[in-house]
Order: C-alpha cells, then structure tokens, then sequence
C-alpha cells in the first residue's frame, strides 16, 4: 500500500450527513490522498467539503461494484463505508458484495465513525504498509468437473444401463 491511499468513501442517504462532518474534521488528512466515491457522496465530498473526488456511479446503480472491482483489481487500499443497518435497502446485495470482497483481498473497512477515526489516525496512513494479499493460487488452479466455475467434480456414470 503506497504513502498516497487510494480511499473509497460510500455512505447510504440516512448517513451521508455523518460521512460529511467526519469528512470536513478529517479534511487536511484527506485531501492527501486519492479519493473514490459513489455519486451523490462523491458530489457532496466535492462540493461541501472541497474535496477533489473520482466519482463513480450511485451505489444502485451500480457504484458499490464498481469500487469492489477496483478492490479485486489492486486499484483501492480501504473503504470507509458509513452505511445503514436500520434501513432495508434495494441493492442491499450489492453492499453484502462490496463488504465481502474487502474481506477477500485483506482491504480495511470502516463502517462507523468511530472504526473510520481509527483508521485514519493510525500510524500506518503515514507511510507505505505491506498489506498482506491472500494466496489463491491453490483455489484458482482447482480442478472443476462439469461446465462451470466452483463445481465440484462429477460423479463417474457407472456402466450399465442409464442411472434413474
């Protein structure tokens, strides 16, 4: 992970005031690093905040992918992600997705203010981190039976007459 971060900022619309005030008391902090954001927040980073911002799509349609692919990709070193627990919400499997892909490639979330002020006051936002990335080389190189990715192999047929 380079000195320079690369920070997705999401926040769901019962949130966005709380990521805007974490914003502008972290500020000074932030604008030292590139910053990521879905639609509504990457506007609101910019124009409240004064935050120079890479905008994405909105998080329905289709933001939080975009940035769990940059995940996958190398392209994010942590997402600060204030979302909201109270509200069911349309593209509730996209967020599950986005969470679980930082999980996947080692990526830092914060997901409250308190996690978020943590992370950005570490020590470890001062300088390069080795990150430690997953070996899946063992689950890429897996032997998959049948026609698609994550099947297990299939059984023999037995000789004899067809199988019920």
């Amino acid at each position: 992970m380079p000195e320079r971060k690369r920070i997705a900022l999401v926040a769901h619309d019962n949130k966005k005031n709380d990521l805007m005030e974490w914003a502008r008391f972290n500020r000074a902090l932030l604008a030292e690093h590139d910053l990521f954001a879905t639609g509504t927040t990457g506007r609101m980073l910019e124009q409240e905040v004064g935050l120079q911002v890479n905008r994405l799509q909105s998080g329905p349609l289709g933001g939080d992918q975009q940035i769990g692919a940059r995940i996958s990709e190398g392209l994010l070193d942590f997402v600060i992600f204030f979302w909201d627990p109270l509200e069911p919400l349309p593209h509730d499997p996209d967020v599950k997705a986005l969470l679980r892909i930082a999980v996947v490639w080692n990526v830092p979330v914060a997901c409250n203010r308190a996690s978020a002020d943590f992370m950005i006051s570490s020590p470890l936002m001062f300088g390069e981190y080795d990150r430690r990335l997953p070996d899946y080389s063992l689950y890429e190189a897996r032997e998959v039976g049948g026609q698609g990715e994550g099947k297990g192999p299939e059984e023999p047929t037995p000789p004899g007459p067809a199988r019920r």
